[in-house]
């Protein structure tokens, strides 16, 4: 109990903490607006961060709060439906470095992780780090049968923390979803889920190895594009071991000393294996970042770091295909539909409001040569729209998005001009022919014959089943509708308002003839009192049932 309740108590101070951050870095108003201030008194309220500069200071405010918080911001960079397009560009720019921990510690890991000693295992192994993030750091290592290669290996108390951090987030989250009225849209739980789903799965190095042989398989037999082998014999899920690749961060490389053509070519290279990714393999590396890949002495490229990766099924690729299909003949009206096919979700009275704006954005591009084109501005843009209309994105085309945009920014970098969209539209374009070869529509044809030879087959033993319960007398229909239960209260009450009115109308009634043909017995005020108590008490249920209806404003 009392471990339970130092816990709490910590969670709270690291709560007030995170409040003081954000405070410092111009979220104050937003606390106090939101009786948030609770957990930041004396906090400075007056100073707001908006437009532009907010993404900015939401930025460092993460980055000052530590890794998990980078690695979450990340994350909320990936949710245009959720957060504004500004705040998106500038949470792109988080950076997961930190510091190194003493190699005693890595060495630690390795050992208990391989069951050997580290000179046993490695014939050399370097004790400076050549990355490191929050979750592992890398280090450059010689295998005893003399090949290079590189060794990711797991922080010591990377997993203790960021499950504490996990639970900081839970509570940050509830707080926001109690007091936050401007967040009703949301909800911060589900956010901090999806981020909890996400780097659980990091902390696997086994799915990043799973990841990094599916690369290694799909690029086997390309000559431009190399992805390091996984060495199983000395990978665990805290210790990972590729091939070493001799070669620069794209990241960097002096551009200043490079031709342009020399540019040009390691920009479209780029592009056109994101786009092998994408189009072919329907597995793609989800974080093009510079510091990930790399311009190799052979003059190929190399790719590391295989943590995010997305898949995309044959059945998204032929719905890609039929909204490509649409965008191309401009046929609009037909979008918003192939999106929602997509898994994008949006309010249905939206619907119209949803199909104008798309016409906006189409018509703002339509005709425009593909060289005027900012892929950049476009991908903002349509941000803009995913969040002004608040819709929900599945999460693999969110991360395809993220993907291109990173992809677009790399290669601008690397080349002023490039543009990402010449390098898609050919794969884009033999994916339309592929689609609708004769071989493949006739094998989507028997497929669908097959599925539906299938439902024919059950329909009879469906039939028989439901006559079953029909002579058996325990067929059911259960219709639901939300406003159901409410119609039904109000039927109940008007019939007990009708039950009423009639029981003051018999005793009105009974009570004027009682009035009229009683001679004898008692009288009060010339009438028969009788007669008399059954007017009082209809009077008296009458104003009961006036005042009811009135008290709910209903005649």
């Amino acid at each position: 109990m009392a471990t339970s309740q130092a816990r709490s108590q910590g969670g709270l101070g690291r709560l007030s903490e995170i409040a003081q951050v954000a405070a410092r870095h111009g979220f104050g108003y937003f606390l106090r607006r939101n009786r948030l201030d609770d957990l930041a008194p004396g906090a400075d309220g007056t100073t707001a961060a908006v437009g532009s500069d907010r993404g900015r200071r939401l930025r460092e405010m993460l980055d000052e709060l530590g890794p998990t918080f980078v690695k979450f911001g990340q994350l909320l960079s990936t949710r245009p439906d959720v957060i504004p397009p500004d705040i998106v560009a500038e949470l792109r720019g988080l950076q997961d470095d930190v510091s190194p921990v003493p190699f005693k510690q890595v060495q630690e890991v390795v050992e208990a992780e391989l069951d050997l000693t580290a000179d046993r295992a490695f014939l050399e192994f370097d004790f400076s780090p050549i990355a490191s993030a929050s979750i592992g750091q890398v280090h450059r290592a010689v295998l005893p049968d003399g090949r290079e290669v590189v060794v990711k290996v797991q922080r010591p108390m990377a997993e203790a923390q960021i499950e504490a951090d996990i639970g900081l987030l839970y509570q940050a989250a509830k707080l926001l979803k109690e007091r936050v009225r401007a967040l009703e849209f949301m909800d911060p739980q589900e956010l901090v889920d999806e981020f909890a789903r996400s780097i659980r799965l990091e902390l696997d190095y086994g799915h990043e190895a799973r990841n990094a042989e599916t690369f290694h398989r799909n690029f086997a037999r390309t000559d431009g594009v190399v992805v390091p082998r996984v060495v199983r014999q000395y990978s665990t899920s805290r210790v990972l071991t590729l091939e070493y690749l001799h070669g620069t961060k794209v990241a960097e490389l002096d551009l200043d000393a490079l031709r342009p053509d020399e540019r040009r070519d390691i920009a479209y290279r780029l592009a056109d294996a994101w786009m092998t990714m994408v189009f072919r393999h329907g597995f793609f590396h989800a974080d093009p970042h510079p510091a990930n890949i790399f311009v190799l002495d052979s003059g190929q490229l190399g790719l590391v770091d295989f943590g995010q990766a997305e898949k995309l099924s044959d059945e998204d690729m032929a719905k890609l295909t039929r909204l490509f299909v649409d965008a191309a003949t401009e046929n609009i009206d037909a979008i918003p539909r192939r999106l929602r096919e997509l898994g994008v979700r949006y309010a249905p009275e939206r619907e119209q409001e949803f199909r104008a704006e798309v016409r906006i954005l189409f018509d703002r591009y339509y005709g425009t040569r593909l060289s005027d084109i900012d892929p950049l501005q476009v991908i903002r843009e349509g941000f803009q729209l995913i969040y002004s209309l608040n819709l929900r994105l599945p999460s693999r085309f969110v991360m395809l998005d993220k993907a291109i945009a990173t992809l677009a920014s790399v290669g601008q970098e690397v080349y002023p001009e490039f543009n990402v969209f010449e390098v898609a539209r050919p794969y884009a374009r033999r994916l339309l022919v592929d689609r609708f070869h004769p071989r493949v529509v006739s094998q989507r044809a028997l497929a669908e014959a097959s599925a539906l030879g299938s439902v024919a087959r059950e329909l009879p033993y469906q039939v028989s089943d439901i006559l079953e319960r029909l002579r058996d007398g325990s067929f059911q229909v259960r219709i639901e509708n939300p406003g159901i239960d409410e119609l039904d209260d109000h039927i109940d009450k008007a019939t007990n308002r009708i039950a009423v009115a009639l029981v003051i109308l018999g005793g009105l009634l009974g009570s004027a003839m009682i009035g009229v043909f009683a001679e004898k017995g008692p009288h009060a005020l010339g009438v028969n009192l009788l007669a008399l108590i059954g007017f009082v008490i209809s009077g008296v249920f009458g104003i009961w049932l006036v005042w009811g209806i009135l008290r709910h404003g209903r005649l």
